[in-house]
């Protein structure tokens, strides 16, 4: 397996569907701060453009094959060479949208400025609204599995699910599936699909909405010029090589960069052991650990262990990627039963996710918790 796989190779069986625990942990913030070497923590510039630059080295080089022998292939040999290309560029593209990511947790290096512009920059080139997504993940992050106030991947009541009955049955868990992978970017950053509900026009693209308050809407601007900018660029490439060559060189690698990208995030998210809170009873650190490791085998490297290593991310989100899963070893000791961690094989995972986690109900003994509910 990949880096996630040495990760977790000694964790113990258990049955997925046990409840993991929703006490209040018997441990703080500030004990699993203490059991991370303290090299984990700081950004090298250094490591950072190495990651970087090896990225964009991949980008350039897969365009570069594509571009001068796949694009001249005779069939049947171009029906299996484009697929695969469209898969390794989209899954290095997830990489560099990881590093960017990064950039937006102040992650990236010692200097705002310089994550900002980086991350302005790469997430235009993959249509990804910079600043938004620095603002509503920054309130993800500060309210994870809370009903009321998360910022995506919340669940819904069942007796506010009305369309249940037609997803529980195989077609409907195709259905969604389907939907979720190829809509679901898009749909969320336009019109905030999987996430809070708001009053009004909830949408990324948008700087007066809801999502955004007044000290952000400027940089909200700023990302939606950087996204139109790269669109105009895309429209002039078009023109000129024909928009079928942007389609199978561009186009098409972004598609799965992003069905990857709502693939990860949704498994890290949904599972059927771990709790949903109320008002009641959410609190930062249980909301936190109610988030879920995966293994994606050589994926993992390539996506820069974000999706293996998420649950140290949510509780030190500004430790670089390439110290997290050394972070995620030295905690797992302090977080014993309060870490989660999942290795089923991810077609095997996101079927049975899609199955078993359509919906939450409260726990009949312990008010204000919330489990996925078949």
């Amino acid at each position: 397996m990949g880096a996630g796989g040495r990760m977790n190779e000694t964790a113990t069986k258990r049955d997925v569907f046990k409840h993991v625990p929703v006490e209040k942990p018997p441990f703080g913030i500030a004990d699993l701060k203490k059991a991370i070497p303290p090299h984990c923590f700081k950004r090298s510039l250094s490591t950072s453009f190495y990651y970087l630059i090896r990225d964009l080295c991949a980008i350039f080089s897969l365009y570069y094959i594509a571009n001068n022998y796949i694009y001249h292939l005779p069939q049947p040999f171009s029906f299996i060479a484009w697929p695969a290309y469209w898969i390794l560029q989209g899954s290095i593209m997830v990489g560099l949208w990881n590093i960017v990511h990064d950039c937006g947790h102040h992650g990236f290096s010692d200097y705002p400025w310089l994550d900002d512009t980086i991350g302005l920059i790469f997430h235009s080139l993959v249509l990804t609204p910079y600043f938004s997504f620095k603002y509503s993940h920054r309130t993800h992050h500060a309210n994870t599995s809370s009903l009321e106030k998360d910022e995506n991947w919340v669940p819904k009541l069942k007796n506010d699910t009305w369309f249940v009955e037609v997803l529980m049955n195989p077609v409907g868990n195709l259905m969604m599936l389907a939907f979720r992978l190829v809509f679901g970017y898009p749909g969320y950053f336009m019109f905030n699909l999987h996430g809070r509900i708001y009053k009004g026009f909830p949408s990324h693209f948008n700087p007066l909405g809801p999502i955004f308050n007044d000290s952000e809407r400027a940089q909200i601007w700023l990302s939606d010029a950087g996204v139109v900018a790269v669109l105009y660029g895309l429209y002039r490439i078009g023109n000129k090589t024909g928009f079928q060559w942007l389609l199978y060189m561009y186009g098409y690698p972004l598609v799965v960069m992003c069905m990857f990208f709502m693939l990860f995030t949704y498994l890290n998210h949904n599972h059927p052991s771990v709790a949903h809170y109320d008002s009641r009873e959410w609190d930062w650190l249980r909301g936190a650990l109610a988030t879920v490791d995966r293994d994606y085998g050589i994926l993992n490297t390539i996506f820069h262990d974000e999706p293996n290593a998420h649950v140290v991310h949510h509780l030190f989100s500004t430790i670089p990627h390439y110290h997290i899963v050394e972070a995620t070893q030295a905690v797992k000791p302090v977080l014993g039963e309060y870490y989660n961690y999942d290795d089923t094989p991810i077609i095997k995972a996101i079927v049975r996710e899609t199955k078993n986690c359509l919906f939450i109900e409260e726990d009949p003994e312990k008010k204000g918790i919330y489990w996925f509910s078949k």
